[in-house]
């Protein structure tokens, strides 16, 4: 998250004022614009031909007016050589073997944690800097890409707007002709349910054109089930981060494939194509691209540490309690629990002749109770609380004064839950200020590379780790290796470090 403590409003960070039995309850529930991977450099232009063709910008790439939001939305361009350069040899590669080798793409990669790849109809084609770190050789990097081409070569997105176009129309009619609601309500569940199915038919689709492309590229066509595995296993992992999590289900109404069902896919593809072992992996040249590769959050947007906020430009910290899972985006801290309880921060700019019961009373909040309103100070801040309902929503909001900036928590949660007001000042009774030895102290997490010498275990290796408490867990995840495996002596290793 990105406050600036003075000009929080003037840099276009400032959350909307929305109705927040709508803005939390719906779009702040961890929602995120979501892609293909899901779970910078300069923009690069490549072009057909073993060798790519890399220039600043579109040349001739479309311009796509999506292109600016998406950035934005995911933290801006990641710029780092090494990595522009592994993207681009693999693209280079795939580019040429593809089934549409005139093609033209611009490559933009994403200073964003997410997993995540996706591709616009333009050519356009994105790829997060979390998601370069997970993958563990060219040839993972390359199978995702290669998914994304292939939606673009296959005019995926055209044919799904059409598909959603005629679904909605379908929606219209049945909704003004049907008077039996039963049947309405099936009518529609049935259209829905085409439709997605219809989204994860695609997705299989450029999974096995993805996959031909890769092995005609000279890649292991096993890749692409590999780093699903990896996806899959590190989705696991930060869904229970915050204690006592579990694993969310797959959505049954997703435009994607279950996990399982797409590592499957991908298995009797690649073995369509030859047994395990064909196709080059390029792990160390990779790897070694890697080194010194920011992981995790942005050091401008703050650190999220377990349960606890740090924002060394702000100086501030705040702790949630046990058993929620915060997540660090451009606009927002979020956070959930087990229970579906939802928790969001951020901040807003608020001139000081403005009071905090002022700014409760301008419009921002639905459903405000103003007999639940109160002042009080938490160390030397000043604070205000209020209760809100609305849509079955309840919602406990804490106000906190700092300088300029107000910052707010919002918890919700759909009425009958347990009260939330004790989340709430738990919460707000953890904010203080950093020290300036722990502002020195707190620096971004980034990949280090080590090859792995005779006697290093894993244990050993992932001792050397920092940033998480499962430290065995996200090392074995990050370098593609077993509950049971051991790391074999000479290859290279990531391990995830402050120093």
């Amino acid at each position: 998250m990105v406050l600036d403590a003075v000009e929080i409003g003037e840099r276009s960070r400032r959350p909307r004022h929305l109705p927040w039995a709508r803005a939390v309850a719906v779009a702040s529930l961890l929602a995120a614009l979501s892609g293909c991977g899901s779970v910078g450099m300069r923009d690069q232009m490549i072009s057909s031909g073993t060798q790519p063709a890399l220039t600043a910008g579109l040349n001739t790439a479309k311009s796509d007016p999506e292109h600016e939001r998406i950035v934005a939305s995911y933290g801006g361009l990641y710029d780092d050589p090494a990595a522009a350069q592994a993207v681009a040899r693999a693209v280079g590669r795939l580019v040429a073997a593809s089934d549409d080798p005139s093609q033209s793409y611009r490559i933009t990669i994403l200073n964003s944690p997410a997993i995540n790849a996706f591709a616009l109809p333009s050519g356009n084609l994105y790829v997060t800097r979390g998601l370069i770190a997970l993958a563990d050789d060219t040839s993972e990097m390359a199978a995702v890409i290669a998914h994304e081409m292939a939606h673009v070569t296959t005019r995926h997105a055209a044919a799904r707007a059409r598909r959603a176009e005629a679904a909605s129309e379908v929606n219209r009619v049945v909704a003004n002709v049907m008077q039996d609601q039963d049947a309405q309500r099936l009518a529609l569940a049935s259209t829905q349910l085409s439709l997605a199915r219809f989204s994860q038919v695609q997705e299989l689709e450029a999974d096995a054109i993805g996959i031909r492309t890769l092995a005609r590229a000279g890649f292991d066509p096993f890749a692409s089930s590999r780093f699903l595995s990896s996806m899959a296993r590190f989705a696991d992992f930060r869904s229970q981060r915050g204690g006592g999590g579990t694993s969310r289900n797959p959505d049954f109404l997703s435009s994607h494939p279950s996990t399982p069902e797409r590592i499957s896919f991908a298995v009797r593809a690649a073995r369509e194509i030859g047994a395990p072992g064909i196709g080059e992996q390029e792990k160390d040249q990779y790897l070694l691209g890697l080194d010194g590769m920011v992981f995790g959050d942005d050091p401008s947007e703050g650190f999220v540490r377990g349960r606890s906020f740090l924002h060394k430009g702000l100086g501030i910290q705040f702790s949630v309690p046990s058993g929620y899972v915060l997540e660090n985006t451009t606009k927002a801290v979020l956070g959930t629990d087990a229970t579906g309880t939802a928790m969001r921060f951020d901040g807003v700019s608020l001139p000081p002749e403005t009071s905090l019961l002022d700014y409760l009373g301008t419009g921002w909040v639905n459903g405000l109770d103003a007999t639940s309103v109160r002042e009080r100070t938490i160390g030397d801040f000043p604070v205000a609380t209020a209760t809100a309902r609305a849509d079955g929503w309840i919602f406990q909001i804490g106000l906190l004064r700092k300088g300029r900036t107000v910052f707010r928590f919002i918890f919700a949660a759909q009425e009958g839950q347990a009260t939330l007001e004790a989340a709430l000042d738990e919460t707000m009774a953890s904010f203080r200020r950093l020290t300036p030895e722990e502002s020195a102290r707190l620096r971004p997490l980034h990949l280090r590379i080590l090859r792995v010498k005779p006697g290093d275990t894993v244990d050993r290796l992932a001792e050397q780790m920092s940033g998480s408490e499962r430290r065995v867990e996200l090392f074995r995840i990050l370098n593609g290796l077993g509950p049971a495996d051991a790391p074999e002596v000479g290859r290279l290793v990531k391990i995830v470090s402050d120093s």
